[in-house]
């Protein structure tokens, strides 16, 4: 994993030069753009393990980037970069196809631990192990092996974050997790990272999840559980 190529997309020198060298010194190798069409050019030609996808950029924002590669049903995944900590951001880059977003300014080794825990997940996905039997709750279906919900039968489209947080609450029914356990769990980070992410996730995973029986509770200081 750790050989794999990293697009960095920025147009701050600095921080093109901080996520290199921590990235670099973690055994990934780093490609830089800076704007968002040689972002997409760089994207096409190198086919990076992943992008590190900064959200305001010239010529193309990152939004924009993030979606017409999703269009061309180009899965390579996304860290999104976010200079503010608004929800309507990370949400709105959630929506068009970014695995995961950090908030400027970020601590360099979350970045690492972030790119690493998304690669992992990426790397589990394609083992392809024993198929694991769908999980029924009320209304809801979930099928690991397919990698697809079903609400009253009806296919519902998750990313593939959602899949993981929403397989996660599945398989531990009823039993409360806290933030910190989902990271652990959906993401795999393996240090104490921002907990945030997981609430944008959460607020994601309801709306697609309104209209049925089972719903994701929020345990006020502690966490969530699915119920029904």
């Amino acid at each position: 994993m750790n050989s794999a190529l990293i697009l960095v997309v920025d147009d701050e020198p600095h921080i093109v030069q901080l996520a290199r060298m921590y990235l670099e010194q973690a055994g990934f190798r780093v490609m830089a753009a800076s704007t968002g069409r040689q972002a997409l050019q760089s994207i096409a030609r190198h086919r990076p393990a992943l992008v590190v996808l900064d959200i305001m950029l010239p010529e193309m924002d990152g939004f924009t980037v993030c979606r017409q590669l999703r269009e061309k049903g180009d899965k390579t995944p996304v860290l999104m970069l976010t200079a503010r900590d608004d929800d309507i951001d990370k949400i709105l880059g959630l929506e068009l196809g970014a695995d995961d977003y950090l908030t400027k300014p970020f601590n360099p080794r979350e970045l690492v631990a972030r790119v690493k825990a998304i690669l992992r997940r990426e790397a589990m996905h394609q083992e392809n192990p024993a198929p694991e039997q769908p999980i029924r709750i009320e209304d809801l279906e979930i099928d690991p092996a397919a990698r697809e919900v079903r609400l009253n039968g009806r296919l519902i489209t998750l990313r593939n974050q959602e899949f993981d947080l929403l397989l996660v609450l599945a398989r531990h029914y009823g039993i409360v997790l806290s933030r910190q356990k989902l990271l652990e769990l959906a993401w795999g980070y393996d240090f104490y990272g921002h907990t945030r992410t997981v609430d944008v996730h959460i607020s994601h995973l309801r709306k697609k999840l309104n209209g049925s029986r089972v719903s994701i509770e929020t345990v006020s200081g502690i966490g969530y559980k699915l119920i029904s």
